[in-house]
């Protein structure tokens, strides 16, 4: 098959760019379609994540890299006059606009949906709030007000234009279900578990919390709940609601940032609990915690649904700092064994992600009729 990989931008490590990788290691020589690259190999993990790949972009390349988040609608317009129709198959890895590109009949096209687009949808009301662009917030609160309706109704045709969709997590199945009114199935994102299984097992004490420090993620509400209790809590990242975040915290509460995977591997396995108190899509950053061993204290909601179960951690019903108060107030560490839930990780490792993938697509015959 001739095959190529669509991909909404490649610009770091996350856990999009992850699946982006994973797929260039099946179809290594399938070309790489996104709006914009950064070749810089101090902004991947060992430089070599796609040193050989072909990746292709368009004019948008030779704008800033701190554009970015102001480009949707210019995104929208380059992704939907990219004609990949001379591919026998076109995997899209998005969460954004790179689901717009066109085929036609006989190719298809798979999307592998990491999310409705945040910014049209679910989260819309609080990018309003908080656009992430600083001093530029106004502008910022201007433009998606003035452009959410029409690129709302874009993204929303854009979603009809792939044959099939998989989706990341259940959550994520029925988000694609309610906003663009497609099925999807589920196959879950690759995680990099071999880095946390291989730390050294020590004496664990206290929790941990770790991600970018938005809103959105609730980190708040592990800061306050722990701080309540007095009991010892590690937060690892940065973001814009560090501020925020250190103003709240207690005694108990010792931030960390700029942390390499090593030292996040030792804070995970040394931490008796990871608190998740947000709604994610997945959540890449629990299973890693489950990874090396480590029970999950999760809001019941989200992608945590697919793995935190009562050997791998437990839940809060409401997505409130009294509500995680009882919830750490009951967790015994003696009642989970760390084998056991590194063990359930393996679930979601890169091998078993690509099998996914690969079966998905052994099953798929032609593509039925073109949505419009």
């Amino acid at each position: 098959m001739k095959v190529a990989i669509v991909c909404d931008w490649l610009m770091g490590t996350g856990g999009a760019e992850r699946v982006v990788l994973e797929l260039h290691k099946l179809y290594p020589d399938a070309p790489i379609y996104t709006s914009q690259y950064d070749s810089n190999p101090a902004n991947w993990y060992d430089g070599e994540w796609f040193s050989k790949a072909d990746i292709r972009t368009g004019w948008l390349q030779k704008l800033p890299k701190s554009l970015r988040k102001f480009l949707p609608a210019l995104r929208a317009w380059y992704f939907s006059h990219l004609d990949l129709s001379d591919y026998d198959l076109v995997i899209s890895s998005s969460g954004a606009e790179a689901k717009g590109i066109k085929t036609s009949h006989p190719t298809i096209h798979v999307n592998y949906c990491h999310a409705p687009t945040h910014y049209y949808w679910s989260r819309y009301a609080e990018y309003l709030q908080q656009p992430g662009f600083g001093i530029l917030d106004p502008l910022a609160r201007l433009g998606l007000k003035f452009l959410a309706g029409p690129l709302r109704h874009w993204d929303y045709k854009a979603a009809q234009r792939p044959d099939y969709i998989i989706a990341n997590s259940e959550h994520t199945k029925g988000e694609i279900k309610r906003y663009y009114g497609r099925d999807a199935v589920v196959i879950h994102p690759p995680v990099d578990i071999e880095r946390f299984a291989e730390a050294a097992e020590e004496t664990r004490h206290g929790f941990i919390a770790a991600g970018r420090q938005t809103p959105y993620k609730r980190i708040d509400l592990a800061v306050s709940a722990c701080s309540k209790l007095n009991l010892p809590l590690v937060v690892i990242g940065n973001g814009p609601d560090h501020s925020r975040l250190e103003k709240i915290a207690g005694k108990s509460v010792t931030f960390l940032q700029d942390k390499n995977d090593e030292e996040v591997a030792h804070y995970f396995k040394t931490s008796q609990a990871f608190i998740f108190p947000g709604i994610d899509d997945f959540g890449i950053v629990a299973v890693e915690a489950l990874a090396a061993g480590t029970p999950v204290i999760a809001y019941k909601a989200g992608g945590a649904l697919d793995y935190v179960n009562p050997k791998t951690g437990l839940f809060f019903e409401e997505q409130t700092s009294k509500s995680l108060e009882k919830a750490l107030q009951k967790f015994k560490p003696e009642n989970f064994n760390s084998s056991t839930i590194a063990k359930s990780a393996a679930n979601f490792n890169s091998e078993k992600f690509r099998s996914s993938i690969l079966n998905f697509i052994k099953k798929l015959q032609s593509p039925p009729a073109k949505r419009s």
